[in-house]
């Protein structure tokens, strides 16, 4: 009896365990749905931005034949200083997410490490800060709250801050990573050069015949005002495709949890069954000796 007991007991607790999950799946798919929808106006927006950079980089690329002369445009091809900023979740329990993004951020480590540069980390969520600090590794930067609940103002502030350090010339280049949302099922890592503006990726070929003027005093004034929100705007865009790819892979890891539980029940209540058989086999065997012996 004490054998059933303790099975009765691991069914009840995993079935516990099956609603919780169940409903963890639920709120993460709710959620899911508010950070899509999010996403999708932020794209309309960054896409609209992009546009907008890419004509007036254009028209200062024709008018200079050296090419863009700004700082925000100066590319290094080895940089002895770089700085990674890396964004995780501050919850757990969504599969290999911060998992995957923690070994690029590594992988980038290693090496900008073996080509001489220094590398400075800056983290963005509780996951990753709490890898690297147990780890013994020095985060230059750390905030947690705004991976969960991305906020233009303090998205823009963190990055305006490791901004000021490029323009300052205490960094060479700087790295974005992040674990971004492909759909339900899927999350790819993106990695994004922040700084210098990678040129390669501003599409010229895109570029509408607007008849946008511009001043050449107020060249480098309205690139500078257009570099600043684009990286501003960056940041948080990936701060919210974060976000949407941390509820999708809570939901699946939820999920496979609820059918796991599932079929865990469905295994402990055929032990039991078997267990209870076995008793009651057993206490048949001890009556009919019983009553053998009394003849």
């Amino acid at each position: 009896m004490a054998n059933l007991k303790e099975i009765k007991r691991k069914i009840s607790s995993v079935k516990n365990t099956q609603k919780t999950t169940n409903a963890m799946k639920l709120v993460s798919s709710a959620k899911l749905k508010r950070t899509e929808e999010l996403a999708k106006r932020s794209r309309v927006y960054a896409t609209k931005l992009t546009e907008l950079l890419n004509e007036i980089a254009q028209k200062m690329q024709q008018s200079n034949a050296d090419g863009i002369d700004n700082v925000y445009f100066k590319d290094v091809q080895n940089p002895k200083k770089v700085d990674i900023v890396f964004i995780t979740a501050d919850k757990g329990l969504c599969g290999g997410f911060n998992s995957q993004t923690i070994k690029r951020t590594r992988q980038l480590i290693e090496a900008y490490q073996s080509k001489g540069a220094k590398v400075r980390l800056r983290a963005v969520g509780r996951k990753g800060i709490d890898f690297f600090k147990f780890n013994n590794v020095e985060l230059n930067d750390e905030i947690i709250g705004l991976s969960a609940a991305p906020d233009f103002k303090q998205a823009a502030a963190f990055i305006s801050e490791v901004a000021e350090s490029y323009v300052n010339g205490e960094t060479d280049k700087i790295i974005l990573v992040h674990n971004g949302y492909v759909n339900m099922i899927s999350q790819e890592i993106r990695e994004d050069q922040v700084l210098p503006v990678d040129t390669f990726k501003l599409d010229f070929s895109a570029v509408s015949t607007s008849e946008l003027e511009v001043e050449p005093d107020d060249d480098d004034t309205l690139l500078d005002a257009l570099v600043k929100r684009y990286i501003e705007y960056t940041m948080y865009y990936s701060l919210i495709d974060s976000l949407a790819a941390e509820h999708s892979a809570r939901m699946q890891a939820m999920d496979a949890a609820t059918k796991n539980a599932k079929e865990m029940v469905k295994e402990l209540n055929v032990k039991y069954n078997k267990a209870r058989q076995e008793a009651i086999t057993t206490e048949l065997i001890e009556i009919i000796s019983g009553m053998e012996s009394m003849k």
